[in-house]
């Protein structure tokens, strides 16, 4: 198996196993979200040398190591799971480490870069009249929004500022609502 061109930054140990039962890969671990120089000076060498693809868990700790990476190592690649992938088969958690090796596959398959001053720009009033923000089930919404545009789940702010992070067209972003609905009608 071809070894992964990108170094992957993940949380933990067993984020690392998991994703070597995945891909052939090298690994950065965190070790939780309180991030060191050290840490952040190999995600910067990483990045200068192979590319770095930001492969954390789908919960509130995970998307804090992405947003302090994110700010001090410009032009990372982001991989997600979503949270029924990232649970365990039994027991408590959440994480990468419970993924299947094909949803790891899947998601490095589709990691993209970030790009904070790019992207058309998607109103938050669109946001709301799609019912992505507010309102009853606004949030399974944007869980089912963040899987079909491979964004990750957000809250209400920071899809606004991820839509807009990873260049989703107007287009795109109506394309995924209009799935969405045509899904919500079959079920």
């Amino acid at each position: 198996m071809k070894k992964l061109k990108e170094i992957i930054v993940v949380e933990g140990k067993d984020d690392t196993v998991a994703i070597k039962r995945a891909v052939n890969a090298d690994t950065i671990e965190t070790n939780g979200s309180a991030l060191n120089e050290s840490v952040i000076d190999q995600v910067k060498l990483a990045q200068q040398m192979r590319g770095v693809i930001i492969f954390t868990d789908p919960d509130f700790p995970g998307q804090k190591i992405r947003n302090t990476i994110t700010e001090q190592v410009p032009g990372c690649k982001h991989a997600f799971l979503s949270k029924q992938e990232a649970l365990p088969k039994s027991g408590r958690g959440i994480g990468v480490e419970h993924a299947s090796p094909e949803a790891i596959r899947n998601a490095l398959k589709e990691a993209q870069t970030m790009d904070e001053d790019a992207g058309e720009e998607i109103s938050k009033e669109e946001l709301i009249d799609a019912g992505l923000i507010g309102g009853a089930g606004a949030r399974e919404r944007r869980e089912q929004l963040g899987l079909l545009l491979k964004i990750g789940f957000t809250n209400g702010k920071q899809l606004y500022k991820r839509l807009k992070m990873f260049q989703i067209t107007s287009n795109d972003f109506y394309q995924a609502l209009k799935k969405m609905d045509q899904e919500e009608e079959h079920a």
